[in-house]
């Protein structure tokens, strides 16, 4: 050691001579000590995060790696060292940053992964500065959780189709919430990465939508419109919980879902239509509740079993489908049931219709024709048809309807939507309401014409209203003066609607308000044909018409004695009032173009009041106008004449008659009245 020593000494001594040029270049070597031991700092920096990462302790490399880069001044910039060191620096840092990431989206895209180490694995990404990338790869894990659970769930759409809808909805909303929470906590509230997750929810719903459609029972059953309101109800309920959250999604899904549930709707109407139609080919039983079946039941002829039944196929289906409707699809698809109930109803009044006498408009449709339930020859089968479809419009239907609308409104709380809804549906139950009953005037307003008709071209001689009985070369005016009476033809029409209204006080039982509608509309049903009867008016403007004071005095009376006859009734009407004031006035222009001075010839207006309902008192109690014996053809007591227009017949003389004729007394027949009354 000392040998050496002595000669280091010598070799130091001998350099002393080296020129100051010679010395320069060697003074970086008195730093290569410090030089060295950063050198040996950054290798063992890079080799600590290879064990790290090989170690998958990512979070203990993420927090070396950012504690590197907040100490390290050549990292920031500065420093002394050559820009070459530092860029091999960077990039040896930059592989491992590049192996850190791809070991991080290699665990996030596991399929397996948990969600607490997703959430570590993202979160070292955003470390990294892979924001996007970190919530591609959440949304993709979500949406992949998503389709394993819907994948496990579709084998029980066909063992509980309706329940199958709700269920998904509540995987597919729940997930959707969650990733709203997850995105929220790991990126927080950052525009881009919300937008992202609107459009991805978005689609999510959209195949949410397309799985329920597809895996749907068939359209046309009843499970298939439970199963679409079901779904109706709990997705818009978590889209409800969902706006909590910020993302609004109802209008897009109720878009999505309207296909699908209208479709659904319009197979369970065609349905519906065979059920109430096709009777023959329609074996389905069709329990009623009790209350609308006695209803039906109640009215009873011997010969309309069918049509009770045809009564209560109808109330069945309606109460089917009306059971089926959720508060929310209610809400967003009562409008279309509404119509598509009105629809329904609009078929059964025609089939009713084409069950009555007479030519139908749809006679003239080939593929019309065999829909007719049976055919109603009788009086008491005509009235049932009117009863049944009277019941269903005035009762049955309205209470089915308003009860399933009145639950949309019960225990909720008052708000802007519900008061809307509350608005809407009453507007649409309004319109719906007018549109039955528009229907229902229709079969109405058949039976009364052809009612009619029958009764005045069916009828001969002296007993058939035409404007011949008016001339007078035709009339018989022996006791005109004496006892004046309606023409023949308006005792007979008078005849006509007390028999029929013994008939409808047998059948209609309870029913009163058709009872009396009918024998309004019957009565004003004569007027307007006599109205609108160009014949009837041609022979008596024909200037060749042997017109004379007591013809324009007959029909005068005529008029009067129909306006009295619905007052007596329990119906007046003030349309009646107004056709008969019309024709009055058209015949008094008549006969006053021939020379005829009303003013002379005709008596005063109380003259044809007391007069018109002095012959109901006496038709009534029986009396002929003459108090002649019955065999005074030239007023009402033709018995025979009665007899034959239907197989239910009461004698005009009997105190069964005065009781029948729409609950008439004989105090009704004291009240005041005149033709120019307007509130009659």
């Amino acid at each position: 050691m000392t040998g050496v020593c002595s000669e280091l000494e010598e070799w130091n001594q001998s350099s002393n001579d080296v020129t100051e040029v010679q010395h320069e270049p060697e003074l970086p070597q008195f730093l290569e000590p410090l030089l060295n031991d950063r050198n040996d700092q950054k290798i063992l920096f890079l080799e600590n995060m290879d064990v790290l990462v090989a170690e998958h302790k990512f979070e203990e490399a993420l927090e070396a790696l950012d504690a590197e880069e907040k100490n390290s001044g050549e990292l920031k910039g500065s420093g002394n060292n050559s820009s070459d060191d530092v860029s091999s620096y960077k990039s040896a840092l930059s592989e491992r940053k590049a192996m850190l990431e791809h070991q991080l989206v290699g665990i996030a895209e596991q399929p397996s992964i948990s969600f607490p180490e997703l959430k570590k694995a993202l979160k070292g990404l955003i470390k990294l500065g892979k924001g996007p990338q970190a919530h591609h790869l959440m949304l993709k894990c979500y949406q992949s959780h998503l389709q394993k659970r819907i994948e496990a769930l579709l084998p029980s759409s066909s063992l509980c189709p309706e329940t199958f809808p709700s269920t998904l909805s509540k995987i597919v909303f729940s997930v959707i919430s969650l990733t709203i929470k997850e995105s929220a906590l790991i990126f927080g509230d950052n525009p881009v990465y919300t937008n992202r997750i609107v459009q991805w929810a978005e689609w999510e719903i959209e195949y949410f939508v397309r799985v329920v459609k597809d895996n749907a029972p068939s359209s046309e059953t009843i499970s298939a419109l439970r199963a679409a309101c079901i779904c109706t109800q709990a997705s818009l309920n978590y889209c409800s919980i969902l706006e909590s959250q910020g993302l609004k999604m109802s209008k897009l899904l109720l878009v999505l879902l309207r296909p699908s549930v209208e479709e659904v709707l319009e197979s369970n109407f065609r349905r519906a239509r065979r059920v109430v139609l096709d009777m023959a080919e329609s074996a389905e039983c069709c329990p009623l509740s009790p209350q609308f079946a006695s209803s039906l039941s109640a009215i009873a002829t011997s010969s309309s079993s069918m049509l009770v039944e045809s009564g209560m196929r109808f109330m069945h289906i309606v109460e089917e489908i009306l059971e089926q409707l959720t508060p929310l699809a209610s809400l967003h698809f009562g409008g279309n049931v509404l119509n598509r109930i009105s629809q329904l109803f609009d078929k059964y009044m025609d089939a009713l219709i084409r069950a009555l006498p007479g030519p139908s408009d749809d006679d003239n449709l080939p593929e019309l024709k065999e829909a007719v339930l049976f055919r109603a020859e009788t009086d008491s089968e005509q009235l049932a048809i009117l009863g049944i479809a009277f019941t269903i419009l005035d009762e049955l239907l309205p209470n089915a309807v308003l009860s399933r609308w009145m639950l949309q409104s019960e225990g909720k709380e008052p708000n802007t939507e519900n008061v809307t809804f509350n608005t809407n549906a009453s507007v649409e139950l309004k319109e719906w309401r007018k549109h039955i009953q528009h229907s229902f005037d229709k079969l109405r307003d058949h039976f009364c014409r052809q009612y009619i008709l029958t009764f005045i071209y069916s009828r001969e001689g002296k007993t058939r209203l035409n404007a011949r009985i008016y001339l007078g070369d035709n009339r018989e005016d022996i006791l005109w003066d004496s006892d004046p009476l309606p023409s023949l033809p308006f005792q007979a029409l008078f005849a006509k609607l007390q028999q029929l209204a013994i008939v409808a006080g047998d059948v209609l039982i309870g029913k009163d308000k058709i009872h009396k509608i009918l024998l309004a509309r019957l009565t004003e049903t004569v007027v307007m044909w006599l109205s609108d009867e160009q014949e009837f008016w041609g022979v008596l403007e024909d200037i060749s018409a042997p017109l004379q004071p007591l013809g324009l005095q007959q029909l005068i009376l005529d008029m009067h004695f129909t306006v009295e006859i619905a007052r007596y009734a329990g119906y007046p009407s003030r349309h009646i009032h107004q056709i008969a004031s019309a024709i009055t006035a058209r015949a008094i222009r008549t006969f006053s173009a021939r020379g005829i001075d009303p003013q002379s010839a005709l008596p005063e207006d109380e003259w044809f009041v007391e007069t018109a309902k002095s012959a109901i008192h006496k038709f009534l109690l029986g009396v002929s106008g003459s108090e002649a014996s019955d065999t005074d053809e030239d007023h009402i007591i033709v018995h025979d004449e009665v007899v034959s227009d239907s197989d239910t017949v009461s004698s005009l003389s009997s105190m069964d008659s005065t009781e029948s004729f729409a609950s008439a007394s004989m105090a009704e027949l004291d009240s005041p009245s005149n033709l120019s009354d307007p509130d009659n």
